[in-house]
């Protein structure tokens, strides 16, 4: 009985003594590109699921209790959403968009759940690639705003990713429970 306690004791102290010299070890520097690309990774983890737990049928909704006139249709949040993703994404890339976006409401060709599902998917795909093109030495340089005339920087269009997708989650939070469905990350 002795001998288990005093091994139990001696396990808790290896373990605690481990947990003490992780903690008091400095955590390694992380990029630019990887602290957005982990932004960018914690909205796509939320969104993506979102857009996935609307049913099809309900694709087409948007409310029309209350202040609702002329919003968008979750279907439209999706595509409007993937667009600017990939219009951003260009930016700071400095390239065109890889696809033909349809200005920032998606193209018309994209119509299925399953074709506005894969071109939100792909267009995080494209935007992790421009994340990860973002460095210390580039990340405040100025380049061409996609939205217009003017200029803005890398960093700058990474953060408007992140905000834009939280932004557009919310509403379709709402589009979500008012069809009685739970969002899958407040499941």
């Amino acid at each position: 009985m002795k001998k288990s306690r005093v091994i139990q004791a001696g396990m808790l102290l290896l373990v605690c003594s481990t947990a003490i010299a992780q903690a008091a070890k400095p955590e390694e520097p992380r990029t630019v590109a990887q602290i957005m690309d982990r932004s960018v990774k914690g909205v796509e983890g939320e969104f993506v699921p979102a857009a996935e737990a609307m049913p099809e049928d309900k694709f087409s909704y948007a409310p029309t209790n209350g202040e609702f006139k002329g919003v968008r249709t979750f279907a439209q949040q999706v595509k409007h959403v993937a667009a600017v993703n990939y219009l951003v994404a260009a930016s700071i890339l400095g390239e065109k968009s890889p696809v033909d976006t349809g200005g920032e409401n998606g193209p018309d060709s994209v119509k299925s759940k399953a074709e506005i599902v894969q071109f939100l998917k792909d267009s995080f795909a494209y935007v992790h690639k421009a994340v990860s093109a973002i460095t210390e030495k580039n990340q405040a340089e100025p380049i061409k705003s996609p939205f217009g005339q003017g200029m803005t920087t890398r960093l700058g269009m990474a953060t408007l990713i992140v905000g834009h997708c939280f932004d557009h989650y919310g509403q379709m939070v709402v589009y979500l429970r008012s069809n009685g469905i739970v969002p899958p990350a407040s499941r």
